[in-house]
């Protein structure tokens, strides 16, 4: 049995929830994302750090989770809304279907990413270089080395260092949303349909439990927080998997000494190591997303779920 999906939350939803997920998602798997980043340099695991320092860079970490995370998630429900109410997209897609909806999800997480790429790229510049052991492994002296840079290369050459690696990142957060969200939407309105035919959510029955989160989840229509974490973290894994190369990439292209194009720097992978090295960190990467999937998408859910119904009630 078919069923609606909820109304997207409103703005304001979005941009605390939002900022929740991204704050604890990124803080609680930190160290993994540390880990994954020295298996991928150049320079090799144990040059960059190994074990040793392994909350480096956590400063920038913090400063760009929320406005990153908020950035997203207003871009993509808001493109959500909109695409939903235009007759025009509705007629190309004819988005009342499966695909259709598939179609809308893909824009708008795509979207979505291109906004918050405003805010990540920076800080993942930052944040990556502190997690190498370059410019002494902390995330201020990695910024200051950036900024000391204006005297030679100006204002302009700055803010490409800070953006250096935009467009692999990118490249590389298009393909995974794409991957990763309408999956995460699939999964979540096979739950509604479940819900609606057995009268039971994936951990039990949600009406069981007036008061809580079921009371949240009866009155706007969505999942419960542990059901999105699961479907988040199934969506998570698999585009962690199949974007691993480009993350390669990105991650090469960031902490490179100079600034290098993606091509170059796929050729003398190519040429020194054959293709292994674009596989390299893929056991912690898909590990890191699928934990970080779960966390972020179900927390994302807590909030909104929280925050509508408490809305609602007042």
């Amino acid at each position: 049995m078919a069923t609606a999906a909820p109304s997207p939350p409103p703005f304001q939803t979005a941009l605390l929830a939002g900022a929740l997920a991204g704050t604890t998602v990124d803080l609680s798997l930190f160290p993994l994302d540390t880990l994954k980043t020295r298996l991928q340099s150049s320079a090799g695991f144990f040059a960059s750090g190994g074990f040793r320092g392994i909350y480096r860079g956590i400063g920038s970490a913090l400063v760009g989770s929320a406005p990153g995370a908020a950035f997203f998630f207003c871009t993509y429900e808001a493109s959500k809304t909109f695409l939903a109410s235009s007759p025009t997209f509705q007629h190309l897609t004819n988005g009342h279907n499966r695909g259709g909806q598939a179609v809308e999800h893909m824009l708008a997480a795509s979207l979505g990413e291109i906004a918050a790429c405003a805010v990540r790229v920076p800080t993942e510049v930052v944040k990556q270089r502190a997690q190498a052991g370059q410019h002494g492994g902390s995330s201020l002296r990695s910024l200051l080395h950036i900024l000391r840079q204006q005297h030679t290369v100006g204002l302009v050459g700055v803010w490409r260092e800070l953006y250096r690696g935009w467009g692999i990142t990118v490249m590389r957060e298009v393909p995974f949303t794409i991957l990763q969200f309408p999956l995460w939407e699939a999964l979540k309105a096979w739950g509604r349909e479940r819900r609606a035919r057995t009268g039971r959510g994936l951990f039990g029955d949600v009406g069981t439990h007036p008061g809580r989160e079921g009371a949240a989840v009866g009155i706007v229509g969505e999942v419960s927080a542990a059901e999105s974490a699961v479907y988040g973290s199934i969506s998570g894994g698999v585009a962690a998997a199949v974007t691993t190369p480009l993350d390669v990439l990105k991650t090469r292209v960031m902490l490179s000494a100079q600034r290098e194009s993606m091509a170059s720097i796929v050729r003398t992978i190519v040429k020194e190591n054959g293709i292994r090295p674009f596989f390299a960190g893929i056991g912690p990467r898909v590990m890191w997303i699928s934990a970080g999937g779960a966390i972020f998408l179900g927390s994302y859910q807590w909030a909104v779920n929280a925050l509508e119904k408490s809305r609602l009630v007042i």
